[in-house]
């Protein structure tokens, strides 16, 4: 139900079991490189009933944020809809003793044929408060300036496309922004005017900016996200196409920013039309 909006998805010749084996490792596998980079990983188990492919990407139906509030967003697929948890959100707060104050559910925006699908949709700068969002079928204005109203944030909204001129279906694909450095396919970007007002919030916030290319995006480069460990040092998630697909000069920034952390998710990337980031829902709760 997702693919018709996402183009990343792509048809393969295995058979479903022998994707779902293969994906498994491969989640498996990025578990494991976090963990040995010192990153706390929370795993939940899917369940049986109802069928959820998709839930491999957790970051389309919450975000969890540093004042304690949690959000649940709106999404376009019906099926999608039914990973939306509460039993995890008591398990963070509950069983992992995480400090969970308010739940800010966005979800109704969905009657009215609106989405929001959380920080695939949009690219927070929580440090500024700023959410970078692409519009498209999955993402619109009004669950976008009802997210900025309650959470605080500036919103900074513009139109891009792929090489082929379709419109991407979530803004991480092709940007990412951490605390000091910003990645971003900005030629994506259809409107010049959109493209430099971009570029110059990113600078105008301190950001250091590494602008990819469409091959690149197309690698997922664009879907990366920088984590802290569990001594404070700061670590960039990847998949290892994205990591193979950039340049010598932009891996030495990178590198410079924090310590790249990679792993093969081959299958995952296409069948399921997402990379590193779309698998992580990051946990800003003390």
């Amino acid at each position: 139900m997702t693919a018709a909006s996402n183009r990343f998805q792509a048809k393969s010749s295995a058979s479903p079991e022998a994707q779902n084996a293969a994906a498994l490792q491969e989640f498996d596998g990025l578990v494991d490189a976090l963990r040995g980079a010192g990153i706390d990983v929370v795993v939940v188990d899917d369940t049986p009933e109802p069928h959820t492919p998709d839930s491999i990407f957790p970051n389309n139906w919450i975000s969890v944020h540093a004042d304690g509030r949690i959000v649940l967003y709106p999404m376009e697929a019906e099926n999608r809809r039914t990973e939306r948890r509460p039993d995890i959100i008591e398990h963070l707060d509950e069983k992992l003793g995480l400090a969970v104050s308010e739940v800010v559910d966005l979800t109704a925006h969905e009657d009215a044929g609106h989405y929001l699908e959380g920080t695939g949709s949009m690219v927070l700068d929580r440090v500024n408060r700023i959410a970078y969002a692409c519009l498209s079928s999955r993402t619109h204005f009004d669950p976008l300036g009802d997210f900025a109203q309650r959470m605080n944030y500036e919103v900074v909204a513009f139109d891009a496309v792929d090489s082929d001129g379709v419109p991407l279906y979530h803004t991480n694909v092709l940007m990412n922004v951490g605390e000091e450095l910003a990645v971003i396919c900005d030629e994506a970007i259809v409107r010049d005017e959109q493209r430099e007002a971009v570029l110059k919030r990113l600078r105008d916030t301190g950001h250091d900016v590494i602008r990819l290319s469409y091959e690149q995006l197309n690698a997922f480069a664009g879907n990366m996200l920088e984590l802290r460990n569990d001594k404070g040092e700061r670590l960039v998630a990847m998949s290892q196409q994205a990591l193979d697909s950039l340049s010598g000069e932009q891996l030495e920034t990178l590198r410079k920013n924090g310590r790249i952390v990679s792993a093969p998710i081959d299958t995952i990337e296409m069948s399921a039309g997402g990379s590193v980031r779309c698998m992580l829902a990051e946990i800003h709760l003390d």
